[in-house]
């Protein structure tokens, strides 16, 4: 008798890990489109062209524009991930690795210098570069370093738990005698892939 496959571990599920992904790709994203500063301006330094504008909120597309872009990039990453095959899921996952290093680090940035990252929409704003203003930095920048090391964490989860997912090629699909082959239930995606093989699977 054949032994009964292991269960599969409810933080190795396929769709569990892939949704995981997705939601922290997509917080990431969200705190983009939040305020992650509020600039005062200073009207004696910025002059009349800013004088009737001396608030100024920058969001963190602006604040951290690759930010938006690594997010987009872990999102699309995660998704892949769940047709992937087993070479595809070590590339999909340093990618994602590497799209969140690339979060972290933007939105770090942004909090070391808070000033130097709405230059650009203090120059936008008023037509002054270099201004001196006072910048008050939200909790955004924050939770978007959060979810940037939780989505690393996320991506370092996808090789062991892969291990656990049904192969769907033959190529994944690990070297099995004939007799072992034709036995269970067959679906469609299996009949082709025997008949790839020169199988017949009736």
């Amino acid at each position: 008798m054949s032994k009964k496959r292991a269960a599969t571990p409810a933080w190795a599920r396929k769709s569990t890990l892939v949704l995981l992904v997705a939601v922290l790709a997509l917080a990431v994203f969200g705190t983009t489109t939040q305020t992650w500063m509020t600039v005062t301006l200073d009207p004696n330094q910025v002059g009349q062209s800013g004088a009737a504008q001396t608030a100024l909120e920058v969001q963190g597309s602006k604040a951290a524009t690759a930010v938006t872009a690594l997010a987009l990039v872990a999102l699309a990453g995660g998704l892949a991930a769940a047709i992937a095959g087993r070479i595809a899921r070590w590339i999909i996952t340093a990618i994602i690795l590497l799209a969140s290093a690339g979060i972290v680090a933007a939105a770090v940035t942004v909090l070391a210098d808070p000033l130097a990252a709405a230059q650009g929409a203090i120059a936008a704003a008023t037509g002054v570069t270099g201004s001196e203003a006072q910048v008050a930095v939200t909790a955004f920048p924050v939770l978007a370093v959060v979810a940037g090391c939780l989505l690393a964490l996320a991506a370092l989860l996808i090789i062991p738990a892969s291990r656990y997912w049904k192969s769907r090629t033959k190529y994944d699909a690990p070297a099995t005698g004939g007799t072992a082959a034709a036995s269970g239930p067959v679906d469609e995606i299996d009949s082709w892939d025997r008949l790839s093989r020169g199988d017949d699977p009736t």
